[in-house]
């Protein structure tokens, strides 16, 4: 089993972002976070690297089963979905496979939240 689902697209970066995300939404996933590595890399590093954002993405109905199953789930929360520019208008968009990550933990009452949240997120990148 893959720890991700991945799609390239035309597109440029900052268009696939815009895509993804409302594609996200459409999905009742909302960002929470954006870490765009590239701009951190050069501002720490002095490093310039391709155009890689990552986005945590979430549904917090979702969250909260997640959180009132399995109190340390947090570690693993959001949902990550990584834009990364492979060449000028070829973007990679990934998201990570909730379900396998939840198979580092032996909580049985997850596997529901998983598996519907996987659901989502597939659709999302099927769609892009």
């Amino acid at each position: 089993m893959e720890y991700y689902f991945s799609k390239t697209i035309d597109a440029s970066f900052d268009e696939a972002i815009i895509r993804i995300t409302d594609a996200l939404k459409t999905e009742g996933f909302g960002i929470v976070s954006e870490i765009r590595m590239h701009e951190k890399f050069k501002e720490k590093l002095d490093i310039d690297f391709k155009k890689y954002t990552i986005l945590g993405a979430c549904i917090p109905a979702y969250a909260y089963k997640a959180l009132q199953v399995e109190d340390k789930i947090g570690t693993m929360l959001p949902c990550n979905v990584i834009v990364q520019e492979l060449s000028t208008n070829q973007i990679e968009v990934a998201a990570v496979n909730p379900i396998a990550s939840m198979m580092a933990i032996k909580n049985p009452g997850l596997e529901g939240i998983a598996g519907d949240v996987t659901n989502k997120l597939e659709k999302v990148i099927n769609q892009l």
